[in-house]
């Protein structure tokens, strides 16, 4: 990745839905695969606390657009798509942790899963709680083993979309407009959830590259 700093990119609720996996010319996809194996390799056997740090919390200082350039347009079901939505999760909780906590209490009380509990959440799930979730669910990317935290992650997109629904009902005679966006969120959510959960498949069966 870059050395040079970018100005972090604002991620507006919409913006969420927006991000979308596509085909690319064969170069960039070479490139982003080569970039997600690289870091990957280089984080895990590194294990250094500080590197670790600012993997993480990379997005906070260069933006989401950095690492969109790599990764956005990549299959769902390969390595740098796994670790793009994985980044995309933790900077949509980091731009608003007052709603997205709301939306994930939401989810939990609605759902009856044991999802908050496989995501690691503690209860109750108030914005520091959600901020620091999405960040150990990142780590666990570096630190841990990578099948859990990508299982971590589908039960995290389970439950903010279940809480989105929920929320969309409420807004739907009220405020139908709201209600549309909450419901295209949850339905982001939900899509995620399955994109993960297929790439933890993947994982598991040594194919995810």
């Amino acid at each position: 990745m870059s050395e040079r700093f970018h100005r972090p990119t604002k991620l507006p609720g919409d913006r969420f839905e927006a991000y979308q996996g596509a085909e690319d010319p064969a170069e960039t996809l070479r490139v982003a695969h080569d970039t997600a194996n690289a870091l990957l390799e280089r984080v895990r056997n590194g294990a250094d606390p500080a590197i670790i740090d600012r993997v993480v919390a990379y997005t906070d200082e260069h933006g989401i657009d950095a690492l969109a350039e790599l990764w956005a347009r990549t299959s769902a079901t390969t390595l740098p798509g796994a670790l793009w939505r994985l980044y995309l999760l933790r900077a949509a909780v980091r731009q608003d942790p007052e709603h997205a906590s709301v939306q994930f209490q939401r989810g939990t009380e609605v759902l009856g899963t044991i999802d908050a509990a496989v995501a690691g959440a503690q209860q109750p799930t108030g914005p520091a709680e959600i901020a620091e979730l999405a960040d150990r669910i990142l780590r666990g990317v570096f630190t841990g083993d990578f099948g859990v935290a990508l299982d971590r992650a589908v039960s995290f997109c389970r439950l903010m979309s279940a809480g989105a629904t929920s929320m969309a009902d409420d807004q739907e005679l009220v405020n139908p407009q709201r209600a549309s966006a909450l419901t295209q969120r949850g339905l982001r959510y939900s899509s995620t959830a399955l994109e993960l959960a297929d790439c933890a498949r993947l994982w598991r069966k040594g194919s995810l590259d």
